[in-house]
């Protein structure tokens, strides 16, 4: 029962950025919002971590079942995709590079972020 109340509070949030999707005139998905919602929910304290954890997990454990379909799909529509092939290799790997050179510089900066900042609060904490 725990299990179908976490999932029912996860389908809640996906329907509410869903709902908010086709209200708000913006080239954003709908998931982008659910996630965005979760974390203000979460960080506000309006829903403790408690409440959906177990159920996070295992969507996280069972996520590389949900890309079958989508890998079906692009065999389905290899007839399209092969005439364009290279282009679609090219744009994949330049977005790869981008994607990873970007995470890096994102995760470098909140490490050096995080440095200054415990470095703070325990020069605050010695005195």
């Amino acid at each position: 029962m725990k299990y179908l109340k976490q999932f029912g509070i996860i389908i809640f949030i996906s329907f509410i950025g869903e709902l908010m999707h086709g209200m708000i005139p913006l080239p954003v998905p709908a998931s982008i919002y659910g996630l965005v919602i979760m974390l203000l929910a979460l960080v506000s304290g309006v829903l403790k971590l408690s409440d959906v954890k177990e159920t996070a997990a295992l969507l996280i454990e069972i996520m590389p079942i949900m890309f079958i379909p989508a890998a079906v799909g692009l065999m389905d529509s290899w007839g399209v995709i092969r005439p364009r092939l290279a282009a679609y290799a090219v744009i994949t790997v330049v977005s790869l590079v981008v994607v990873m050179a970007m995470a890096g510089r994102a995760t470098q900066a909140v490490l050096r972020w995080e440095k200054r900042h415990k470095g703070h609060s325990i020069g605050k904490q010695v005195k």
